[in-house]
């Protein structure tokens, strides 16, 4: 996200207020803070959120309960939202993105990282073609697997996605995070060398529509300017 985002500014991070959607307990949020002027998190699990609280102690870096769905805060307060596979797990995706783009600034950037339905495994269940079938025979699946009591999840494809966001400007990292996996910090799961990372580049290039994931930066309309971030908690502004 870092190293994705510092390529897109080309500017002084520090000065820059974020919010994560979905922030769990705060593992991205804790590392984000070194980078960036504010980082607050959010996630509608109680638990998630008082875990982050207790551990990830900055004076930097907020949490709190919220529903990603209705943000409880002032439109144009963050200069980056992070959005980072949790589209999926909204019971209304289109709603969550008109927030996001709401609480952006002019010019602000949303890091989408979203994963592809067309994908040959679905990695909450490790269920081979789970998001693909149809809902019912879903649900009976992960039932069948002794995973879950219903497939709560709902991928879209390649083109669900782009229309999910055709509110935004959408800036491709996708190719690049592939093609440059030591500049943007993707070298871990594309490893020089190996077959999966050859496949990577011959998807990215050639059937771009079946790759598994994306990551886009969608970009509201306007001017974006650096400017010194506020000091404190952008919640109940």
């Amino acid at each position: 996200m870092v190293a994705i985002l510092e390529d897109y500014f080309n500017g002084p991070l520090s000065k820059l207020r974020v919010l994560d959607v979905g922030a769990s307990t705060g593992i991205i949020d804790r590392y984000l803070s070194h980078h960036f002027g504010s980082v607050t998190g959010i996630d509608i699990d109680v638990t998630a959120i008082n875990i982050a609280y207790e551990r990830c102690r900055k004076d930097n870096l907020y949490f709190h309960y919220g529903d990603a769905m209705n943000l409880a805060v002032s439109s144009q307060t963050f200069d980056i939202v992070i959005c980072s596979q949790v589209y999926e797990h909204v019971p209304d995706a289109k709603r969550m993105i008109e927030e996001i783009y709401r609480v952006l600034r002019p010019g602000g950037i949303c890091y989408f990282a979203a994963s592809n339905r067309l994908m040959w495994n679905e990695t909450h269940y490790n269920l081979p073609l789970l998001s693909v079938i149809p809902r019912r025979i879903a649900h009976w699946y992960v039932r069948a697997a002794g995973k879950a009591d219903f497939y709560h999840e709902l991928h879209f494809s390649y083109w669900g996605l782009k229309n999910l966001v055709r509110i935004f400007e959408l800036v491709d990292y996708t190719r690049k995070a592939v093609e440059n996996p030591d500049q943007f910090g993707t070298a871990y799961m594309l490893p020089p060398g190996k077959l999966k990372t050859r496949l990577a580049l011959l998807v990215v290039r050639s059937l771009y529509w079946a790759m598994p994931g994306y990551i886009w930066l969608l970009k509201k309309p306007g001017e974006f300017t650096f400017q010194q971030c506020a000091a404190g908690d952008a919640w109940g502004l």
